[in-house]
């Protein structure tokens, strides 16, 4: 074996180097340094910065026998995943502060699911692409357990440790009846070798499953709500944006190139699990009260628009779901960054009548709210609107009436969401009460967060070069 290879492993190497200067400095740095919190987090944020920009124009990379693969679609991924990981590690310093002997755990635990993700986006073999599941989901539920003086966040933890074992056995499952029928584990072996059968399908319809539920689509959610609102909020905002497009890619990369024998079956498949998806999460996001579930169910809904592009032209379907995660990432962190410095602010407090007369005492973030939401709905000339587009447009580009039937139900559904988004427009802005939240000043962290995701919402729609560049890395 050519050891040399790992270094063509630029991203993952990268993230190996933060995660041990970052412990270096943990260990070295005195607990009662006031300080601490910042130089513990220096190294991860300056890393994800450096892989932002270096994954900016990434190249294809094909070592260990095809055992990783790194297409310059999965490229931008990895920049779009590490800009929005800087996103979370700038907001979450407010809440790490409170916990700074714990400080170097949390920035290790969510580079080491950021290392995962990555792993798992450039496997070309699913023994490699479980490793990268596993790496990615186990500090996951320590990160959702962190707050561990709280009794929700320790039942979140549990229903998610649960689930993910349950799925992954399930995923496992499958992939042994995929192997049984083929003989390798290797993505091009497996695709010149499938063939339509019972074994086939029944392996491919349990990755899904098992997959399903990393991505929360219906009805593979349950999990979702109890441990968004038990995870510290940081958290939760890192597991509504950053897994979920890491899992969404791959699966699209999966389903396209691996399992494309099989594209009749498993396309009627992904149709039922978006309407189901879309629907039923929307449905049930008007009747929650807390904030935190609310933005749960958003999510949901959310992850079935991201497949929605998987269902049309590969490489437009690839670039519409690629550009729908970075749309998603600044818009959903916005609102997940006010819902932090609220949360701090307020007694710890996420119900949704917290925010009742928000707009008399801090305008300022009850309008970058606003626009966060305004997004996330698709209301124009925000960036949401222009996902949601691209993504209408490559599922349409399929040409069927299915297609079509899917895109119309999505589109209905878009209605709905504008409705209970307005909800909190509405708290903020009409429902009167006698003690609305203080006026505060936001910490430099915090603003600047918000500043990153408000440019974003307001310019990734219009700047045409942003979805150029994501359309020009293919599939």
């Amino acid at each position: 074996m050519n050891y040399g290879q790992f270094l063509q492993m630029l991203p993952e190497t990268e993230l190996i180097i933060a995660l041990i200067a970052t412990f270096f400095v943990d260990f070295f740095v005195k607990n009662d340094d006031p300080k601490k919190v910042t130089k513990v987090s220096a190294p991860a944020i300056a890393f994800l910065i450096y892989l932002t920009v270096a994954m900016l124009f990434p190249e294809t990379v094909n070592i260990f026998g095809g055992l990783y693969v790194q297409t310059p679609a999965v490229g931008v991924m990895k920049s779009i995943l590490a800009f929005g990981t800087l996103i979370v590690c700038i907001m979450a310093k407010p809440w790490v502060e409170k916990t700074k002997n714990l400080a170097g755990e949390f920035y290790m635990l969510i580079l080491s699911t950021l290392l995962g993700m990555y792993i798992m986006m450039s496997s070309g073999n699913f023994l490699l692409f479980f490793l990268g599941l596993e790496t990615a989901s186990v500090p996951l539920a320590c990160m959702v357990a962190f707050d561990k003086w709280k009794k929700d966040s320790a039942e979140g933890a549990a229903k998610y440790i649960l689930v993910a074992t349950f799925s992954s056995g399930v995923m496992l499952y499958g992939i042994s009846f995929i192997y049984a029928a083929v003989g390798t584990l290797y993505f091009d072996d497996v695709a010149a070798a499938i063939t339509v059968s019972p074994l086939t399908i029944m392996g491919m319809v349990f990755f899904f499953s098992g997959l399903g539920f990393k991505i929360s689509l219906v009805p593979f959610h349950f999990w979702t709500a109890d441990t968004y609102q038990g995870a510290p909020t940081p958290v939760t905002g890192y597991l509504s944006v950053i897994s979920k497009g890491a899992a969404a890619l791959t699966l699209c990369i999966i389903l396209m190139k691996v399992f494309q024998p099989l594209v009749e079956y498993w396309e009627y498949l992904l149709y039922i699990v978006i309407v189901l998806s879309i629907t039923v999460a929307n449905l049930f996001a008007i009747r929650q009260s807390e904030l935190k579930r609310f933005m749960a169910f958003s999510s949901i809904s959310q992850a079935g628009y991201i497949m929605l592009a998987v269902v049309g032209n590969g490489q437009l379907g690839v670039a519409a779901l690629t550009y729908y995660v970075l749309v998603y990432i600044v818009a959903n962190m916005a609102v997940f960054t006010v819902i932090n410095i609220v949360e701090q602010k307020n007694g710890g407090r996420t119900d949704m009548s917290a925010y009742n007369g928000f707009y008399q005492t801090n305008p300022k973030l009850s309008f970058l709210m606003t626009l966060a939401l305004f997004s996330l709905a698709g209301i124009p000339p925000f960036a949401g609107m222009f996902s949601k587009f691209f993504v209408f447009m490559a599922a349409a580009g399929e040409g069927s009436f299915a297609a079509y039937f899917v895109v119309f139900i999505a589109l209905i559904n878009t209605v709905v969401s504008l409705y209970y988004y307005l909800l909190i427009v509405k708290a903020m802005y009409i429902t009167k009460t006698d003690e609305p939240l203080p006026t505060f000043k936001s910490d430099c962290y915090t603003r600047t967060a918000l500043a990153v995701c408000t440019v974003g919402i307001a310019l990734f729609g219009v700047v045409s070069c942003i979805y150029e560049w994501i359309a020009a890395a293919g599939l």
